[in-house]
């Protein structure tokens, strides 16, 4: 049974609670489903973490936005081509500070969803959150980056108008911003696609968040020839907050609620915000190169040659 199975379950037994008059009877329900969101949603496979940083009610980057900051002007285009929906991005108050904030958008029903392309950004939503970025370099603002798509969108007229370059020079101006970067992983950091936001001093990510190199179903479409083979896929891939955390690739986990940050969003938010808080504090007396020497280092730590001796591969290497 998986964990939306569960939460079905869950669901039932609230919807018997709301029928009840008895207080007693109230009382012995309430208890009863206590006791199964303990037992049953405390111990998550990688495959529920999956299905939870996938599902519908979850909090959006929109939610985030508009909960966590006081303030929030949104800025469109890349100045070369056109407005790309599936990145949002604008200039932000938290506190009394200026931040620019940068994120993937979903959109939360089906239109909303076609609309932003379900978070799949084209080049020029990279180039425009690298305009924002530079933005924010020039007047010395704080940049946040909320993570949540499958990967960029790799259509033929994305591919047509430099998909791949627009990602590599994401990744390329990023490690040279002098300004602090803090990236959030909320649902899904897919692939490229995620990395072209999430190149940051400090990552995060939500405790039922993924991040990968690309989703389970493609993992177990190019090793075993079986998409319905995600489920192992996402066992063996390495992709929850717990795996990359022991892995030393993120720098904190974010906690959610019993069966995922949709049950009590409220929470999720003041959690985000003492956490950006937090982080953004440690930068206010660091110099530009300081800040930039240690997002260049957190990076040059993470990677292959860190764990491996490279003396060991030239067996095997051809």
């Amino acid at each position: 049974m998986d964990v939306l199975q569960k939460e079905k379950k869950l669901k039932k037994l609230e919807e018997e609670l709301n029928r009840l008059d008895d207080e007693k009877s109230i009382e012995n329900i309430k208890q009863t489903i206590e006791a199964y969101k303990e037992k049953s949603m405390s111990n998550l496979t990688s495959w529920d973490r999956v299905l939870l940083a996938r599902h519908q009610a979850r909090p959006s980057a929109s939610d985030y936005i508009e909960n966590v900051f006081d303030e929030f002007i949104e800025l469109h285009g890349d100045r070369g081509f056109e407005d790309d929906t599936a990145i949002i991005g604008g200039i932000a108050m938290l506190n009394g500070i200026p931040l620019t904030v940068i994120a993937h958008k979903k959109g939360r029903s089906t239109a909303e969803n076609i609309a932003c392309n379900f978070g799949m950004a084209h080049p020029e939503g990279y180039r425009k959150a690298l305009r924002l970025m530079k933005q924010a370099e020039k007047f010395n603002r704080p940049i946040v980056t909320f993570i949540d798509t499958p990967g960029a969108y790799p259509g033929l007229g994305a591919e047509a108008r430099g998909q791949g370059e627009a990602i590599a020079r994401n990744l390329y101006e990023m490690s040279d911003i002098g300004v602090p970067i803090i990236a959030v992983v909320i649902g899904e950091g897919g692939s490229g696609g995620a990395l072209a936001i999430g190149m940051g001093n400090q990552v995060f990510m939500l405790e039922n968040s993924i991040y990968s190199i690309l989703s389970p179903e493609g993992y177990a479409s190019i090793l075993w020839k079986d998409a319905s083979k995600a489920k192992e896929a996402a066992e063996v891939m390495k992709l929850t907050s717990y795996d990359l955390e022991e892995l030393d690739i993120i720098d904190g986990i974010i906690k959610e609620p019993l069966g995922g940050a949709h049950h009590q969003p409220e929470a999720v938010f003041d959690i985000m915000r003492q956490t950006l808080e937090v982080s953004l504090r440690r930068y206010h007396q660091m110099s530009h190169y300081e800040i930039k020497t240690e997002r260049y280092a957190k990076y040059r730590n993470i990677g292959f040659f860190q764990r491996f001796n490279y003396d060991n591969l030239k067996g095997v290497m051809k």
